[in-house]
């Protein structure tokens, strides 16, 4: 079975345009609440949140209402981080939990992405088995049998509560200068409150949502105001969320960025010290850069790599029995702590290794030597598919054979939006933008 309507993460869109609308949004609420609610009791309970866009309002209530026409009980949690979604569908015995959220993406755009009980988000087997139950249509339950809704008012209280537990047992942030980049997103009051609690000066960006301004020139896809910040100030590192908090950039006291694989290489390096790296592996995407597995690799340690997407890196640990993994972008999963990436969670492990060190975050950050890496996307009109083109067919391999031995290729389809992803590796930097500028230019111009 097929999906459509799911990407790699859910489904995704602008708000109001197809597929993302109110109408797609109470069907799909329909479709999950029968999915999950299969022994016609009234017992079944979901729980959703949402980050600060301001159709979240609009998705919010639509899915509440096919949710509770099929018997479900929702328990809305209001603006959480997407970790939290996962944590508080396990402690709070739900059936299932919904985030809505276009993560990174621009304000317009809003998403909707399902945590099955276990805390974990669903399998494409199992959305695929959603998606045929929208099409089907859903008989709602009888009247006697509607579910109800009801405000949680504490969910970021208990978020926080077990992201300060992670935190090394007789340390502080005392006399640490933390900036924190909410990307006046859904972290926006939890992320400084909790470096704040811990014992942290807190520097606080982009904590002002307005239900436009999510990711917008703020956030780990824009660190330059957060850097900025951090000279001005003198602060000792910076953590950058995104919108929903669930990836993060690092930077160090100069404002310098180190992106997910340099967070995931030191982390790897100190669990492996520790022996606390289930299988000696790190589970990581495509996407990750060369040096990254080199540095493992001279340490003893395994870069298990599976498609883009962090939930993909997730069914991989927990089919592997691994513990550490994410992607370069900052999904970073610690499954001892987490069923899905946590930004805040990353920041804190590494502000918990400065503490323990002595190191600057400089120190830390820069755990190997990156291969040059060149990333380009392309938009294209969705109905249309320049990957099948026979002149972008050629270019690319064409650039194949001259990377030949010398680097890697790898060319994507967005799983969340109409872009193709162009990406290579190579120490000659003059051949890395020569192959993958004269990839997009091709797809460019085939593809009009």
């Amino acid at each position: 079975m097929t999906r459509k309507l799911f990407g790699t993460d859910g489904v995704r869109g602008t708000a109001n345009t197809p597929p993302m609308t109110a109408e797609m949004a109470l069907r799909l609420g329909a479709a999950v609440g029968r999915y999950f609610r299969n022994d016609g009791s009234n017992d079944h309970r979901v729980v959703i949140g949402k980050d600060t866009r301001l159709s979240g309002y609009m998705f919010e209530n639509a899915l509440t209402a096919g949710l509770t026409s099929t018997g479900m009980n929702v328990l809305l949690l209001g603006p959480v981080p997407t970790p939290a979604v996962g944590l508080l569908t396990t402690s709070m015995r739900a059936d299932l939990g919904i985030m809505i959220s276009a993560s990174h993406n621009r304000a317009i755009d809003n998403g909707i992405k399902f945590f099955g009980p276990d805390g974990f988000k669903l399998s494409d087997a199992a959305e695929a088995e959603i998606e045929h139950l929208l099409e089907a249509g859903v008989e709602p339950v009888q009247a006697i049998n509607i579910g109800r809704a009801r405000r949680i008012d504490d969910g970021r209280f208990r978020y926080a509560e077990r992201v300060k537990s992670t935190f090394p047992h007789g340390h502080t942030l005392a006399g640490l200068k933390v900036v924190v980049d909410c990307a006046n997103g859904a972290a926006h009051r939890v992320a400084p409150e909790v470096l704040w609690e811990l014992g942290a000066d807190v520097i606080t960006v982009g904590v002002s949502p307005n239900g436009y301004n999510i990711n917008d020139n703020v956030g780990s896809t824009a660190p330059r105001t957060a850097a900025e910040t951090i000279v001005a100030h003198g602060a000792d590192m910076g953590i950058c969320l995104d919108g929903d908090a669930d990836r993060v950039m690092i930077l160090d006291e100069t404002g310098q960025v180190a992106d997910g694989d340099q967070v995931m290489g030191l982390f790897a390096t100190r669990w492996a010290e520790a022996g606390r790296l289930a299988g000696n592996t790190l589970v990581a995407t495509v996407m990750s850069n060369l040096g990254l597995e080199r540095h493992l690799g001279g340490k003893g340690i395994t870069l298990d790599r599976t498609k883009v997407g962090d939930r993909y890196v997730v069914e991989r640990m927990r089919a592997g029995g691994f513990n550490l993994g994410g992607e370069q972008s900052g999904h970073i999963v610690m499954t001892d702590y987490a069923t899905t990436g946590d930004g805040l969670l990353a920041g804190l492990q590494f502000l918990a290794a400065m503490v323990e060190t002595g190191q600057r975050a400089s120190e830390l950050a820069r755990v190997f030597e990156t291969v040059p890496q060149k990333l380009e996307n392309v938009r294209y009109a969705p109905d249309r598919d320049p990957l099948a083109l026979s002149a972008v067919k050629e270019v690319i391999a064409q650039a194949e054979a001259d990377l030949a031995g010398k680097g890697r290729l790898l060319i994507r389809k967005s799983g969340t939006e109409p872009l193709i992803r162009v990406m290579a590796e190579c120490e000659d930097e003059g051949l890395l933008a020569r192959v993958v500028d004269g990839i997009v230019a091709e797809i460019g111009r085939s593809a009009g």
